[in-house]
């Protein structure tokens, strides 16, 4: 199939993308296409217009900050393996968009493009809430930040309104030494992750003295594992405390789709959990 007729509109400026925004209804938004060009083939989406952002400036950057980096929407997945500021100091989203599609599809898709369609699995959801991440939404009355923990409000439903549009977001970079570590399980590589954890640990030592461990695919939206979180701080970097940690992990109920049920989700997202706390451990302790 064909998309339906739709009116097409390629803004130049974020003024000039927010005014359409502000007078046109039922519209939908053209980052990478990957996600959107599919449903809109399939008639799964039937827009009366459609806006291109791929002529909008100032939303493909990677500007530092003074605690971190600002990524601007239109970022492209590929880019952000190939930049230096993120492999030096957020070398796990680098590990995560391995995981992300293929090639071909991240020379494509955008970080927005994925904060903005939010599928549960998404990778990039996950490594933002690690970093407690700030999305800056510009809309007909004006901008407004928005921490990423209050970003997802339900299944694929960010918090943006109708006429608001994600043009950027903050990454605070983590300064204390730490290791890292991304791990996923996907039915075929390039496949939506059926679980995927992301961990972040500061250990002193032998010590774990800061935790961040994210999931995805379990629920209908990321979350942040605040119970593992608060249970890890304070406990030797031992397989007995990931064991523990991961045995929490696998108490959060899991949903049941047409891939799998909930239980087994369950299951997985205790073994994630113990396979990314072991890495991150690691390499920590390695002076990574």
């Amino acid at each position: 199939m064909k998309p339906a007729p739709f009116t097409y509109h390629d803004p130049t400026t974020i003024d000039e993308l927010v005014g359409l925004m502000g007078s046109l209804e039922d519209v939908k938004l053209l980052a990478g296409g990957q996600s959107l060009m599919p449903m809109l083939n399939l008639r799964l989406a039937q827009p009366d217009h459609l806006i291109d952002l791929n002529t909008v400036a100032g939303l493909s950057a990677v500007d530092p900050t003074d605690v971190g980096l600002h990524i601007g929407a239109m970022v492209r997945q590929a880019d952000l393996m190939k930049n230096d500021a993120i492999l030096t100091n957020m070398p796990i989203m680098i590990e995560a968009l391995h995981w992300v599609g293929h090639f071909q599809t991240r020379t494509r898709g955008t970080i927005g493009g994925s904060m903005s369609h939010l599928d549960p699995a998404a990778e990039l959801p996950a490594v933002a809430l690690l970093y407690d991440a700030e999305l800056t939404v510009n809309g007909p009355e004006g901008s407004r930040a928005v921490p990423m923990r209050e970003w997802p409000i339900a299944y694929m439903m960010p918090n943006l309104a109708e006429d608001e549009v994600l043009t950027g977001i903050d990454f605070r970079y983590w300064n204390e030494p730490h290791g890292y570590a991304f791990e996923e399980f996907a039915r075929r590589y390039g496949d939506f992750a059926m679980v995927a954890v992301g961990a972040l640990l500061a250990v002193e030592d032998g010590v774990i003295r800061r935790a961040a461990v994210a999931i995805a695919g379990n629920q209908p939206t990321p979350q942040r594992l605040d119970d593992v979180e608060a249970a890890l701080v304070g406990q030797a970097a031992s397989g007995e405390t990931f064991q523990n940690a991961a045995e929490l992990a696998s108490q959060i109920e899991g949903m049941s789709d047409s891939y799998t049920d909930g239980r087994y989700r369950q299951r997985l997202a205790g073994v994630m959990t113990k396979r990314a706390l072991t890495r991150a451990a690691a390499r920590a302790e390695g002076g990574s």
